[in-house]
């Protein structure tokens, strides 16, 4: 469709627009620019602009209109058309691509010109929205090593060419799908030598405030560089310990400080002191710039990185694997299950003697997407992935060909299911919805909806009668595949539902959730048969060994527990993680399990023994392993989807 964006326009959604050029109920132009054109209202909340979804061609982009209530206030304009040369200024993949040409005035019908800003579209949720889907779990210290620095060189650049942010806080913060962050909302941004000036003169800066993140000579009035450096601590603040910044648990009203570092018991001395200094509360104790930052937390991290280096003894040669280890790494690969995915990739792969890179899938639509899951078909003649352009793309794995695109979803695709028989495709997307494709002539055959927030995960029922689906909404749905209707819908769950496993028998369901709980249910009863409790964090993913008799969880409590599938007990936890566990895959003779975690490590676990080796991945973030074991295809932040196989 065509969305109108003139704000007098009586029906600005009207699907008789769709193949207009001139809106048929105001006239006004369709193709804004000649370029873009608006598919839907995304956001009408904010006091200053409304935000949109408009397509460059194929290309998602935002278009933020002010609101026409400030068209006569000039700070205000000015404020906007600031957001735009900010962006246009600087080239960083931390912040929102706008072209030089990319604030203009669109002039609807018979009314006052609209000023507009096109933008690269963040695929992604803020810093507060994952904090929240996360349970609002506190996050560690190497994380937050890392995405400091990320912002950090953000905000170097932005005080390097002469402005600072003066909003920076958990909201204004955006997650790239494979992990990068952007700093958003520029519209605030000030130019350092107008602000410096206005303070002199007496006539102070705009005033933008945030409760708990402004610092307090920004809400005097007076703004400094330094002030973007209180703001991003405290952001830190609320990231590591998971309290909200006026909350009383953590703000003492009396002594107008933060009392926090009780509630993260899990960061080191040093790393705190750098904290307190960012959110010092006189200007001259913080840093006086970014590069001595930058320096601090080179410092901060490298000693990080020592200390965690010697934990196990297998770690004793730095930059070599045994080859008798490198043989067991990669029996253990070719040994997994079909269908794992959205884990990191061993960097050895590259240089195996006994795999070849055979084949490099390119697509320029990839261009700015990153894959968020891959799949083999039960033959492995297809790869099937799922992007964050909301499409499914289907692969010939010998020619490297596309066969065909499945378009539909109007959110990212979370994950990918097939079949047992290889006739059905079902995939789960942040749209809510649930699709079901005929794979034999790539129709849609269904669409299932209920859900009122994204789809996390699915599971087909060994006989392939019926199909279940975990939600953000703690809820697991389940569907006769069949009828494609609702069969029941299963509540218990106080949070998110990530991972689901049925029982090879098909007669349990296992799901795990952020609420620190995997739960069992009987299949036909749809009862819950059982909660086990011992991680300490939300569980992220589940795998269970292909006899049924023992189930794994990995959490974000940094361990993979085992779970005797009669008894419900907790028979084994697998410890060696230094960041919370992704996602697990046992192979077939249930003697060694591989786990990848945020600490960017894959582990290899033999389970008899309980012993690992630990190797660094490359920043691959979607594996797909052939049924045969011969085949695994890769793909990363870059458009490029990689095959390899196993040499015979």
């Amino acid at each position: 469709m065509s969305y109108c964006i003139n704000p007098g326009c009586p029906k600005p959604s009207d699907l008789a627009n769709n193949n207009n050029r001139l809106c048929r109920n105001c006239g006004s132009e369709l193709l804004i620019q000649g370029r873009y054109q608006v598919m839907r209202l995304l956001s009408n909340k904010s006091g200053f602009g409304d935000i949109y979804e408009a397509y460059e061609g194929a290309i998602p982009k935002i278009l933020k209109v002010l609101k026409p209530s400030h068209n006569d206030n000039p700070k205000v304009v000015q404020l906007f058309q600031q957001e735009a040369a900010v962006l246009a200024a600087m080239k960083h993949n931390g912040i929102p691509q706008v072209e030089v040409d990319g604030y203009f005035q669109f002039f609807p019908k018979n009314t006052e010109p609209v000023h507009c800003i096109i933008m690269e579209k963040i695929e992604g949720i803020n810093l507060k929205q994952w904090m929240h889907q996360q349970g609002n779990h506190p996050i560690s210290e190497n994380l937050a090593l890392n995405w400091l620095k990320q912002l950090v060189e953000v905000i170097h650049l932005l005080h390097k060419n002469n402005y600072f942010h003066r909003d920076i806080k958990p909201d204004n913060i955006m997650m790239r799908s494979n992990g990068e962050l952007v700093l958003i909302d520029f519209g605030t941004a000030r130019e350092m030598t107008y602000t410096y000036l206005s303070a002199v003169s007496g006539t102070g800066v705009t005033k933008i405030s945030s409760p708990g993140y402004t610092p307090p000579e920004q809400e005097m009035g007076q703004a400094v560089p330094q002030s973007d450096f209180y703001a991003l601590g405290r952001t830190f603040v609320y990231l590591l310990t998971g309290q909200e910044l006026t909350h009383h648990a953590i703000y003492d009203v009396s002594n107008n400080e933060l009392q926090w570092r009780k509630h993260a018991p899990g960061i080191s001395g040093e790393f705190g002191d750098f904290i307190d200094k960012l959110i010092a509360y006189k200007v001259v104790a913080r840093y006086k710039t970014t590069q001595e930052i930058l320096d601090n937390l080179n410092r901060i991290t490298h000693k990080s990185f020592n200390s965690r280096i010697v934990y196990n003894s297998t770690k004793k040669q730095s930059n070599s694997i045994s080859k008798t280890s490198k043989k067991w790494i990669y029996l253990a690969i070719f040994t997994l299950i079909s269908g794992i995915g959205i884990f990191y990739y061993y960097k050895y792969i590259r240089t195996s003697e006994n795999i070849s890179l055979t084949k490099t899938i390119k697509d320029n639509s990839f261009v700015n997407c990153f894959i968020n899951c891959l799949v083999f078909s039960p033959d492995g003649q297809k790869l099937f992935s799922a992007s964050i352009d909301k499409n499914i793309k289907i692969w010939d794995v010998n020619t490297g060909k596309l066969v065909q695109t499945l378009p539909g979803h109007e959110g990212f695709i979370n994950y990918l299911a097939i079949s047992g028989d290889g006739q059905k495709l079902f995939s789960a997307s942040a749209d809510k919805s649930i699709k079901i494709w005929n794979l034999s002539n790539g129709k849609l055959i269904s669409k299932l909806t209920g859900y009122n927030s994204y789809v996390n995960s699915l599971a087909i029922s060994p006989d392939g009668q019926k199909l279940f689906s975990a939600g953000a909404d703690k809820t697991i749905r389940v569907w006769n595949i069949d009828t494609k209707k609702e069969i029941k819908i299963l509540q218990g769950h106080t949070s998110y539902v990530n991972s689901l496993v049925i029982s090879p028998d098909g007669k349990k369901l296992y799901s795990a959730s952020a609420d620190q709980t995997i739960k069992v249910w009987n299949t036909n009863t749809y009862k819950n048969i059982q909660t086990l409790h011992g991680h300490t964090s939300f569980v992220n993913f589940l795998v269970i060994s292909p006899n049924g008799e023992k189930l794994f969880s990995a959490g974000a409590d940094k361990t993979i527990r085992v779970w005797d599938t009669k008894t419900y007990r907790n028979i084994q936890i697998l410890q060696g993680h230094q960041r919370y566990v992704d996602s697990l895959a046992i192979s077939n003779d249930e003697q060694k399990l591989i786990s990848s975690s945020d600490d960017r490590t894959i582990k290899i676990w033999d389970l008899s023994t309980g012993k690992y080796i630990s190797i660094y991945a490359d920043n691959v973030k979607s594996l797909a392993v052939s049924r045969d074991g011969q085949m695994i295809a890769t793909s990363g932040v870059g458009k490029d989807i990689k095959i390899w196989q196993k040499k015979r």
